[in-house]
């Protein structure tokens, strides 16, 4: 049998206190890797692909995501109002960084893209990656 051996060198974590309290918000995560999914999001299509997050809720992530330079958000002056979001540069870098963790969580739970509550209307449409995750 293979073992794999972990050598941790030791750290200061103390760069890391400001980053635990975003990612330990409730939707930080998804908002993130759905913006991510479809590069361009407007709040609505946000709202309907995460199921179950309130608009005060989402309205709040995507403030605080803008806040901490992860999403950039664009407005239009049309009528009706459209706004976009978009994540940065530096968006994009977390989210590269939290695709290991998803994967993760994804194997242990034993996941099944057929049943993604995001996205299981629209699983062969381009942006939709729950079943890289099988």
């Amino acid at each position: 049998m293979l073992q794999l051996v972990i050598v941790m060198e030791k750290t200061c974590f103390c760069p890391v206190k400001g980053v635990i309290d975003l990612v330990g918000k409730k939707w930080v995560l998804l908002v993130v890797n759905t913006i991510g999914n479809f590069e361009v999001q407007r709040f609505k299509d946000l709202q309907r692909r995460l199921k179950g997050i309130s608009p005060k809720a989402l309205s709040d992530t995507l403030k605080r995501l803008k806040g901490e330079g992860l999403v950039s958000r664009e407005s239009f002056n049309e009528i009706p109002p459209r706004v976009e979001y978009r994540l940065t540069e530096d968006g994009e870098e977390f989210r590269v960084i939290i695709q290991p963790l998803i994967e993760w969580v994804a194997k242990r739970e034993g996941w099944n893209s057929d049943k993604c509550p995001s996205c299981a209307d629209h699983h062969e449409s381009e942006g939709c990656n729950c079943h890289n995750l099988d």
